[in-house]
């Protein structure tokens, strides 16, 4: 599935909290936040897509997920924090090469061919990640190991980049072929950006073969790596995304261009990325995975870099003129997404509130996104009970009715919808300040299930009011008006 992962160490937020972030593009899909207390998580997992049973383990945490409303095709949780305040979000679907897939083949489900034959389970993927391994973890390392020992057991059938954060650490773990993987701890003063290619460029071999502390991988990567003579690295260096991942010219239209946007917003002085002798261009393989901001972050600029369409260039495909450039590389902020979130851990509050998840549902240029305490028995209906039919009684389908409305007429509804963005950050913030507050000084965790509701019941009636406006400015556009002046 094809998505946009921005990462951040806690030295490089604005509150030294730590930031894992994706937006979930799927096909349109329907996606819901619950939810999912110990009791409710199944002993034994099975998969739709590859038919692969898991025995889990005893005594699952509590955690949040946002899983399609529509089971068919499986949970897909894509994103949530559990009670012990560890955030995950899978997966950003990566790229690889034929020398990979050829040495490690991916595991795919097989049907039995003839009577009396088996069919053969596939290995797991982006519909079971989180549901396999964050009720079971207690720190981000955790999570890289539960899952990096899942893969090397099971395989998977997809090539995919996972995220991890607890309050102190940020990790990403990437497969490569059916059973191997790497990981690799994210600097403390550094954003990662990753848009669907394999992206770590950099990876301490000696360190995830010896202490640890910054690198793990699979138990047999090196020999791997030797064994099919996949190492295209000269003097010593270790560079995954030349070994394991693409370089193709599909990448420069619908990869790299979103590493370059995102670069070029987060390091606009460091580095030199327009015009002649430009450090990195839109096209460029070399776009750094880790960069360095050259101010702190913050969720506000997450969600604008995970909504932008290339704003200020002459790639932004809502410019009203033409440079003979519009439009030609795939947005951050595509219209298809389902769900985007953003995990933050943080820090100087109790144990029981360390966890914020930033929701916002539909295409992220025209949403707002809300933040909602994870370590609480449930969520509002508002972001819970979506339903498959088109609604304004819900966050997400308010969202996408707002997206479809204002996207035709961008030029005339963007600043409703930028006012209406900006409001519900306004009155999200102050809640959480306000009842961050209550918690700390009463203890009283239930608190913040009724903090969950004042923020949902704002965002209901700010994007309600959005809804009616855009809407107002959509029918004033319509193709068939006419007046009686108009002869």
């Amino acid at each position: 599935m094809s998505c946009t992962t921005i990462l951040a160490g806690k030295k490089a937020t604005n509150d030294n909290s730590t930031l894992i972030s994706r937006t979930d593009d799927g096909h349109f899909d329907v996606k819901k936040m619950i939810v999912v207390e110990p009791k409710d998580q199944k002993k034994k997992y099975k998969s739709v897509i590859s038919h692969l049973e898991i025995e889990l383990l005893d005594n699952p945490l509590r955690y949040s997920a946002c899983p399609s409303v529509d089971p068919k095709n499986g949970i897909w949780a894509a994103t949530g924090i559990n009670a012990a305040n560890v955030g995950m979000t899978a997966t950003e679907t990566v790229t690889s090469n034929p020398r990979v897939l050829a040495a490690d083949p991916l595991v795919e489900y097989r049907k039995a061919e003839k009577r009396g034959e088996k069919d053969i389970p596939g290995g797991i993927g982006e519909e079971d990640i989180v549901v396999l391994v964050l009720p079971y973890i207690h720190t981000a390392r955790e999570g890289v190991i539960r899952l990096g020992r899942l893969l090397e057991k099971y395989g998977t059938y997809e090539s995919n980049g996972i995220a991890f954060n607890d309050e102190n650490e940020v990790w990403w773990l990437e497969t490569i072929g059916g059973h191997h993987w790497i990981a690799s701890r994210v600097p403390d003063d550094m954003c990662v950006i990753n848009p669907n290619q394999f992206g770590t460029d950099r990876f301490d071999i000696d360190d995830a073969f010896g202490k640890m502390e910054n690198c793990m991988c699979s138990d047999d990567l090196r020999d791997f790596i030797s064994d099919n003579d996949l190492n295209l690295n000269i003097n010593g260096a270790c560079n995954p995304r030349d070994i394991f991942g693409s370089r193709t010219d599909m990448d420069h239209i619908y990869n790299t261009p979103r590493a370059w946007f995102m670069g070029r917003y987060l390091a606009p002085y460091s580095y030199k990325w327009d015009g002649e002798n430009a450090d990195f261009g839109p096209e460029s393989d070399n776009i750094p995975w880790a960069i360095k901001p050259d101010r702190k972050i913050t969720i506000e600029d997450i969600k604008y870099m995970l909504s932008s369409h290339f704003e200020g260039t002459d790639y932004d495909p809502y410019l009203n003129r033409d440079t003979g450039k519009r439009g030609i590389y795939r947005p951050i902020g595509i219209n298809r997404t389902g769900v985007t979130a953003i995990c933050q851990i943080r820090s100087g509050v109790p144990d029981e509130i360390k966890g914020l998840e930033w929701l916002t549902f539909g295409s992220t240029t025209f949403s707002a996104m809300i933040p909602l305490y994870t370590n609480v028995p449930g969520m509002p209906e508002y972001v819970s009970k979506v339903t498959l039919d088109a609604s304004t009684e819900d966050l997400y389908w308010a969202s996408r009715l707002i997206g479809a409305l204002a996207d035709p007429v961008y030029g005339s509804a963007v600043q409703e919808v930028e006012r209406y963005q900006y409001a519900v950050a306004v009155g999200g913030r102050s809640i959480v300040a306000e009842y961050d507050k209550k918690i700390s000084e009463s203890g009283d965790l239930s608190l913040a299930a009724k903090a969950n509701d004042e923020i949902c019941s704002m965002a209901k009636e700010k994007t309600t009011d959005c809804l009616n406006k855009v809407l107002k400015i959509s029918s004033e556009h319509m193709k068939n008006g006419y007046n009686r002046a108009d002869n």
